[in-house]
């Protein structure tokens, strides 16, 4: 059960960097600012990477049942 929960938080984590990711991309785009719009885009695609890898059911297969306590 905890390692469920370790990962619901590391996929909450990726979530959240990817909105602030989503902030920076379109605030650079309003305002013309190539930097913020970079590290926005890398930004928002470290964390759909950090959110697909937490929550992966492949990896979970791989680790056994997962059903024990």
């Amino acid at each position: 059960m905890r390692r469920d929960e370790l990962r619901m938080v590391i996929a909450a984590i990726g979530v959240f960097i990817w909105l602030g990711g989503l902030y920076g991309t379109i605030h650079g785009l309003i305002y013309d600012v190539r930097p913020e719009f970079r590290y926005g885009m890398v930004a928002l695609g470290a964390g759909i990477v950090v959110f697909v890898a937490a929550l992966n059911p492949l990896a979970q297969r791989k680790q056994g049942s997962g059903d024990e306590s």
